[in-house]
């Protein structure tokens, strides 16, 4: 039997047990209605993860990764520290976070074929911090292509200036890539694109550009894909000014050259313009290079060991297959002087001085022109200059132009 005294002890102890029980579940599981406020004491978890979320656009051993996209961006907090390297050297790539902490970009292109490493740390408003890794491969060389361009950005340029592309690739979408370059002018004028074969790209407008007009050319090819496997990687946006107006017209039947500004004649220069054995081409040729002194080979146009000069002066190219209009100081004094007949090998010659000095015909022509002028040749018995031959489209009709659009 049991005594009162020892009955009230067993209840007093299952009375603790079980208190001891409720004590220990409340102290492991927490109440299901307690806020989770992250700071313990009975919070769900002790410690919050970071809101922070850091997105880096070459992904973790991607291959093919842009050299000009490529950058850090965070959402949901801001960036605190970014660090690219090139992998395996450990080289630093320069970079700058924005100002309200959201994107990272390189200050500089990055390199084709190239492994980097980025890594990011980010806080949100709380203060926790996020991070971010990624080691990844650019575009290679192989997979990707440029294309090399002018006019150069921030030039001033004569009215027959077009805008010219050659690709390091074969391009066998022609559309994807030319939809992909805008060319437009503060003239109004509509601009379209000519492919001369499958690596060669030309803007033009119907007439030449107006004078004091503004050009705008927007590359957005990166990432476009051109051939099979081969894809853009450039992307920027050119513009150039179209100065005044100078077109000048050489007449072989009279050896004379009529430099014609803004409409109004300003010169009439004597020529030499090519032999009978050599002749001058006819057509619009653009001036495309500009040299005070060069050297000029018969050979390196074809001909055999007729003239080797080192020191043509005031030379400026046509065409590429190596017409000039340059300063003339070996002409034959027992020649009759310049404008009296063609004794050049296809060059357009004018009166000059050894080592581009003094008052000339030939400087002040050359002081006077702009890349991108318009030289015209009419009465050659040559035939017309190829409209790929340099930049010289504009021997082509507008029919014949727009015909070579593929967009």
């Amino acid at each position: 039997m049991t005594t009162p005294d020892i009955a009230a002890r067993r209840i007093l102890g299952a009375c603790a047990a079980l208190m001891v029980g409720t004590l220990t579940l409340t102290g492991c599981g927490g109440d299901a209605k307690a806020d989770d406020d992250g700071k313990g004491g009975g919070g769900k978890d002790t410690v919050k993860t970071s809101t922070a979320k850091i997105d880096i656009s070459a992904k973790d051993g991607s291959t093919g990764a842009s050299i000009n996209a490529t950058g850090v961006k965070v959402s949901d907090g801001k960036l605190t520290e970014v660090k690219m390297t090139v992998a395996g050297s450990g080289k630093d790539v320069p970079g700058s976070i924005s100002s309200d902490g959201s994107t990272w970009k390189p200050k500089e292109q990055l390199d084709r074929g190239t492994k980097y490493r980025i890594s990011a740390t980010a806080k949100d408003d709380g203060g926790r911090v996020a991070a971010a890794n990624s080691i990844f491969t650019t575009v290679t060389t192989k997979n990707s292509f440029i294309g090399t361009y002018t006019p150069d950005n921030g030039t001033t340029v004569g009215v027959g200036m077009p805008v010219s592309f050659n690709f390091d690739k074969v391009i066998t979408d022609k559309k994807a890539v030319q939809s992909h370059i805008t060319v437009t002018s503060s003239s109004g004028q509509q601009v379209v694109g000519h492919w001369f074969g499958a690596q060669r790209l030309d803007f033009r407008p119907q007439d030449y550009w107006k004078a004091g007009s503004k050009v705008t050319m927007k590359i957005d090819l990166d990432g476009v894909q051109g051939a099979n496997g081969v894809y853009g990687v450039q992307k920027k946006t050119v513009n150039f000014t179209i100065g005044r107006s100078q077109v000048s017209t050489v007449d072989v039947n009279t050896q004379t050259m009529t430099v014609v500004r803004d409409g109004q004649t300003v010169k009439s220069i004597p020529v030499s313009t090519g032999s009978p054995e050599h002749t001058t081409y006819n057509g619009q040729m653009v001036i495309s290079e500009k040299f005070i002194q060069t050297r000029m080979n018969s050979q390196t146009v074809g001909l055999g060991g007729e003239y080797d000069i080192p020191d043509v002066p005031h030379a400026m190219r046509l065409t590429t297959s190596g017409t000039f209009i340059h300063g003339n100081y070996w002409y034959n004094p027992g020649n009759p002087p310049f404008g009296n007949s063609g004794t050049s090998h296809g060059c357009v010659g004018l009166r000059d001085a050894r080592g581009a000095q003094g008052d000339t015909p030939a400087k002040w022509f050359y002081d006077s022109s702009l890349i991108g002028d318009v030289v015209i040749v009419k009465h050659s018995p040559d035939k017309t200059v190829a409209p790929d031959n340099g930049l010289n489209g504009w021997n082509m009709s507008w029919s014949e132009w727009t015909a070579g659009s593929a967009a």
